[in-house]
């Protein structure tokens, strides 16, 4: 059990962190209104995965330190609980209604600040990479 969560979560991660480093700056050099299409796209796809991911690996992570609660290392896998209860908060509160508009946009439609937007998305999304990458690291840690 303490594996998987640190597989679902690290997994987590590595999707975030490419979504962030790799994927947004391939579709923001795109021509024309391609990358705004591809963000909207992803918006639709990831957005309807996330949330199952990001409450799950809470949920295990949780779980864990419900089990292992006088184990050592279960101070840091309470931590890293606690962080994920952050970007859980941070993905309803900051990103989610960003995503919940974008989603929806063509180059028809999409507001006038749609880049501005967009840039907010990926400075908040930078936030919760770090935040889901420190629990991460706590886990990890817990498990050596």
């Amino acid at each position: 059990m303490m594996v998987f969560t640190v597989v679902v979560v690290g997994l987590m991660v590595g999707v975030e962190f490419a979504v962030s480093f790799v994927l947004n700056p391939i579709l923001d050099a795109l021509p024309d209104d391609a990358g705004q299409l591809g963000r909207a796209h992803g918006g639709r796809m990831l957005g309807a995965l996330m949330p199952f991911w990001y409450v799950g690996s809470l949920i295990l992570s949780a779980i864990w330190a419900v089990t292992a609660w006088h184990e050592p290392g279960t101070g840091l896998v309470v931590v890293a609980a606690a962080l994920l209860v952050v970007s859980v908060i941070m993905s309803v509160v900051l990103l989610v209604p960003i995503n919940n508009r974008s989603k929806t946009w063509t180059p028809e439609n999409r507001p006038d600040d749609w880049k501005e937007q967009g840039k907010r998305w990926d400075r908040y999304h930078y936030v919760r990479v770090a935040v889901i990458i420190a629990a991460f690291a706590l886990l990890t840690t817990a498990l050596a």
